[in-house]
């Protein structure tokens, strides 16, 4: 994961494997939100693995779910995170960056991110494993996406613990800032060596209403605001400042934020070409976001931002597109393109993730099959904004909500497994990561 050299042309291709985690079965519905068992990781993890090192990818992000790391206070059970952080490591090769929290936290944290004792835990378990697998696992996640974090979390009131509105976006968002603080000291001391990668959505706005500017302007500075808050950039003279203490933020802990910051090694950007981007638009008296691809360019301007204001160096450390496999070919073509030419610019972004290495199940599955995106779509017909639709029925089987993102697809297997399908991403894909270039000529399946 180190920075590359001036004129190095070397691209990092790496994969991940979904892992959201949410233990505790969530309102609504009573089911719990947990990847690796929903896609029969857990199981076929061993496979799984294999088929990420079929890729020719050389680094992969992984994440340790935390409650079953730590499933009670200061208690920890190694055994099967050993067997895999000693597979990814050792037998497949990998360089591994470790997700620590991706999205929730173990249930003996009854206040979830806004428990009084989240940070001193989440530090714990932090240094624990870094302690565990010094020398042998490269490079740390501490916390992915605070910002979705704070929407699904605070804003909305999704996933636990279920605040909403600003003063819950407030409440999460410098929760996990303060996490992501202690828990980057943690990983540090205990393991010097090690690399912190500090993930983070990209959300993109624009809108053709002149009327809507400033709410643009709003929105921009809202999906950056954790990584500051993390790097310890939001003093008194700031606005955000101002707006979080008029919602309910003490100025202890701000200021206690401000004179702690932790510093990434390197900056990871989520971008999801028809996801990332919105449009803000009046619809029935209402200010909704409407989701639009904004391909490759709306990419380079966001990293050449984010790279003028937060330094580097980057990494895209998830994209996809979802669809066929001739429509995900052309998305990683046009990608591999963009990123040699932006860092020809001097930009150092040093290599992408294609998230997830097999389909997702959507998580409206476990939110009773209720649609959990905040953002509109445009109507292909009518050309009007809709809300999206729920992709399959409540309590009904996995398969209806598979997204179908990934390098490998799942199918139902029929008897409860789903099987895993090489799609025509793969050599593709392979072909990049071992500098052959793109091919013609293969069939989309």
């Amino acid at each position: 994961m180190s920075a590359p050299h001036e004129g190095d042309d070397t691209l990092i291709f790496a994969v991940g494997i979904e892992d959201t985690a949410i233990e505790v079965p969530l309102r609504g519905s009573g089911q719990r939100l947990d990847e690796y068992e929903l896609t029969g990781h857990l199981k076929q993890w061993r496979e799984d693995l294999t088929r990420a090192g079929d890729t020719g990818a050389t680094a992969i992000r992984y994440g340790l779910p935390w409650h079953r790391v730590n499933p009670a206070p200061g208690v920890f059970d190694w055994a099967w995170a050993d067997e895999v952080i000693g597979h990814l490591a050792d037998d497949a090769g990998f360089r591994v960056i470790l997700d620590l929290v991706h999205y929730g936290t173990p249930a003996w944290l009854s206040g979830s991110f806004a428990d009084p004792g989240y940070a001193a835990a989440v530090a714990g378990y932090a240094a624990a494993v870094a302690s565990r697998y010094r020398g042998v696992v490269g490079a740390y996640t501490p916390l992915n996406e605070p910002l979705v974090t704070a929407s699904f979390c605070g804003l909305r009131g999704v996933w636990p613990p279920y605040l909403s509105g600003d003063h819950g976006w407030a409440s999460i968002a410098v929760a996990v800032a303060a996490g992501v603080q202690a828990s980057v000291r943690a990983i540090r001391d205990a393991d010097p060596g090690a690399q912190i990668v500090h993930v983070e959505a990209i959300q993109a706005y624009y809108t053709a209403d002149a009327s809507l500017a400033g709410e643009v302007r709003v929105q921009e500075q809202r999906s950056e605001l954790p990584t500051q808050l993390i790097l310890g950039q939001i003093g008194p003279d700031d606005p955000m400042w101002a707006w979080l203490a008029g919602h309910g933020i003490s100025e202890t802990v701000l200021h206690r934020l401000a004179s702690e910051p932790a510093r990434p090694d390197v900056i990871g950007l989520n971008y999801y070409p028809e996801l990332s981007c919105r449009e803000l638009v009046r619809l029935d008296g209402t200010v909704v976001h409407v989701a639009y691809d904004g391909g490759v360019e709306r990419l380079e301007q966001a990293l050449r931002h984010w790279h003028t204001r937060y330094g580097g160096p980057l990494m895209i450390t998830e994209t996809a597109v979802e669809g066929s496999a001739e429509k995900k070919r052309a998305w990683l073509d046009a990608l591999v393109a963009s990123l040699q030419r932006i860092r020809a610019e001097g930009v150092p972004v040093q290599g992408l993730t294609w998230w997830p290495l097999m389909d997702l199940v959507d998580w409206g599955w476990a939110s009773g099959g209720a649609v959990v995106e905040e953002f509109y779509l445009r109507d292909a017909a009518s050309g009007q904004p809709r809300p999206v639709r729920p992709a399959g029925q409540p309590g009904g089987p996995v398969t209806p909500f598979l997204r179908r993102m990934g390098i490998y697809s799942l199918r139902d297997g029929g008897d409860g497994r789903l099987i895993r399908e090489p799609t025509g991403l793969l050599q593709r894909f392979r072909a990049h990561a071992l500098g052959e270039g793109a091919r013609d000529g293969e069939e989309a399946r």
